[in-house]
C-alpha cells in the first residue's frame, strides 16, 4: 500500500466517523422547544367548588389562551390539601405540573401536621401570588341574626347549640372561626368537611348555621339570597359586597383574617422557567377584564415575584404557627 493510498483511507475513515457523530451533536445542540409545547396541568388540592378551585379555573382559562395550550384543572382533594400538594411535590420539575396552593397548604399545614408526606421547605418552588381572598361570615337564612353583634348575642344565649362548617381542620376558614369564637367569647361547634364545596352545601341545606368561607366561593350564593353575609374578615370592605361591613368595624375591633391563593411548581424547577411562568401569570392578571372578574367574585388580584411569594409564605407560616400553638388547635 503506497503512502498516498494509506493517507486517503485514513481521511475517508475520519470523514465517516465525523458523519456519524454529526447528527448526535446537532441533536444535542438543538434548542429546547418553547414552553409550553403541550398541555399543562394545574392541580387544585381540594374538591371542586371552593375558592381555590374557582380561582384556578379563572387562571387556567386565561393562561391557556396566552400559551396556546390547554391548561387542565385537576382536583386532587383530601387530607387538607396534602394529597394534591404531594402529587405536585413529586412531579417532574419541568413546568407541566403546577400547584394552585393556598394559605392552608403552604402556611398552615406545616405547623398543624407533625409529619407531611413532603418537605415543606424544599418541595415547592413559589412562582407568584395570584389573589388575596377575604372571608365572608355567612349564615343560613333561617338564623335569626342580621349583624355580627346579633349573631354573637344568639350564640351566647345558646352556647354549644350552634354549629359552623369549614373546608377542613386547620384551614384558613377554621382558624378564622376559632379567632372569632375567641374574640367574641362564644362557643360554637366545629364541623369540618373535605373542601369548601361540601362545607357550603351543608350550610345551604341548613345542616349547620354558620361558615367562614372566601367571598370568591360564596358570592353567588349570597347574591342569590341563599346565604346571608353578616361581615367580611379583612381590614376593608370588598367590592363584591360594599354594604357588608368588616368584623373590625363594630363587633370585633382589630379582627383581620384573610386567605390567599398562589401558583407553585415542584422544587427543583429551573429558575428561568419559574420566572417565565411568573411573568406570564402576572401578564394575565394585569388584564383589566380579568381583574374585574376576580373582584366581582370577591377576590383581590395581587401578583408577586417568586422571592416575594416565598417571603409571604415564610411570614404567614410563622404567624399561623403562633396562632396554632396559642389556641392549641389540632386536627383531632
Amino acid at each position: 500500500m503506497t503512502q498516498r493510498r494509506s493517507i486517503l483511507i485514513r481521511a475517508l475513515a475520519l470523514a465517516a466517523a465525523l458523519g456519524a457523530v454529526a447528527p448526535v451533536w446537532a441533536q444535542a445542540s438543538a434548542p429546547a422547544p418553547a414552553f409550553p409545547s403541550k398541555p399543562v396541568t394545574l392541580v387544585v388540592p381540594f374538591p371542586p367548588g371552593g375558592g381555590t378551585d374557582t380561582g384556578a379555573r379563572l387562571l387556567a382559562e386565561q393562561l391557556g389562551r396566552r400559551w396556546g395550550q390547554t391548561v387542565v384543572v385537576d382536583n386532587k382533594g383530601g387530607a387538607a390539601g396534602q394529597i394534591g400538594a404531594d402529587y405536585v411535590a413529586k412531579a417532574k420539575p419541568d413546568g407541566y405540573t403546577l400547584l394552585l396552593g393556598n394559605i392552608g397548604t403552604q402556611a398552615i399545614n406545616p405547623s398543624l401536621y407533625p409529619k407531611l408526606p413532603y418537605d415543606a421547605d424544599t418541595a415547592f418552588a413559589p412562582i407568584t401570588l395570584l389573589a388575596e381572598l377575604p372571608l365572608a361570615m355567612m349564615v343560613h337564612p333561617s338564623v335569626q341574626a342580621r349583624t355580627p353583634a346579633e349573631f354573637i348575642a344568639l350564640a351566647k344565649a345558646q352556647p354549644g347549640s350552634l354549629t359552623y362548617s369549614s373546608s377542613g381542620a386547620g384551614g384558613a376558614p377554621h382558624l378564622a372561626a376559632e379567632l372569632f369564637k375567641d374574640q367574641s367569647g362564644t362557643f360554637i361547634l366545629h364541623v369540618p368537611y373535605r373542601g369548601g364545596g361540601p362545607a357550603i352545601a351543608d350550610l345551604l341545606a341548613g345542616h349547620v348555621q354558620l361558615s367562614f368561607m372566601t367571598v370568591l366561593e360564596a358570592s353567588g350564593h349570597i347574591k342569590a339570597g341563599k346565604l346571608r353575609a353578616l361581615a367580611v374578615t379583612g381590614d376593608k370592605r370588598v367590592a363584591a359586597f360594599p354594604d357588608v361591613p368588616t368584623l373590625a368595624e363594630g363587633a370585633l375591633p382589630g379582627f383581620n383574617a384573610i386567605s390567599w391563593i398562589g401558583v407553585l411548581a415542584p422544587g427543583g424547577t429551573p429558575p428561568e422557567l419559574v420566572q417565565k411562568i411568573a411573568a406570564d401569570v402576572r401578564a394575565v392578571m394585569a388584564d383589566e377584564a380579568v381583574k374585574a372578574r376576580f373582584a366581582a367574585l370577591g377576590g383581590v388580584p395581587r401578583t408577586t415575584t417568586p422571592p416575594e411569594f416565598a417571603k409571604l409564605i415564610k411570614d404567614d407560616r410563622a404567624r399561623y404557627a403562633q396562632i396554632i400553638r396559642s389556641r392549641k388547635i389540632t386536627v383531632d
